[in-house]
């Protein structure tokens, strides 16, 4: 199984600049765009770039993807049918038992206020089933 398609000693980030670049359209600025809201939501965010040449953030495990087709823009939420989504971003994936996405259509706009705050219910859901899965400590005799 191939895990990623990264030029040896390339950088993530810079290859996710590279793809943003490379599309040249609405699309480009629309990932453009997320990727900024969700660096403005978690500054420390790690960009990686995995699956074939797909850009994908995380904290403590995945937060989301980001892909584009041909007519849209495709931001998948790795856990997000676990997430709370007041303002009703998700509109992809919604049957899903894990994942849910936001896609982005030419012309459309993603509220960033609530796409952020949807990228730290990210963070937190990854933060504590983090530390949900650290070992117990044995009791002191």
């Amino acid at each position: 199984m191939k895990k990623s398609d990264a030029s040896p000693g390339v950088p993530a980030p810079e290859l996710i600049s590279q793809r943003i670049a490379d599309l040249a359209d609405w699309r480009g600025e629309a990932l453009g765009r997320m990727r900024k809201l969700i660096k403005e939501a978690d500054p420390d965010v790690v960009e990686e770039w995995k699956w074939m040449g797909t850009p994908v953030w995380s904290h403590d495990g995945i937060l989301c993807t980001g892909e584009s087709y041909k007519d849209k823009v495709k931001l998948t939420f790795a856990k997000g049918a676990f997430l709370e989504d007041p303002a009703g971003l998700f509109n992809a994936s919604l049957d899903g038992n894990m994942r849910r996405a936001i896609d982005i259509h030419e012309g459309e706009m993603v509220d960033g206020v609530a796409f952020k705050a949807l990228v730290r219910e990210a963070i937190a859901h990854n933060t504590a089933g983090k530390a949900s899965k650290k070992p117990a400590k044995k009791a002191k005799p």
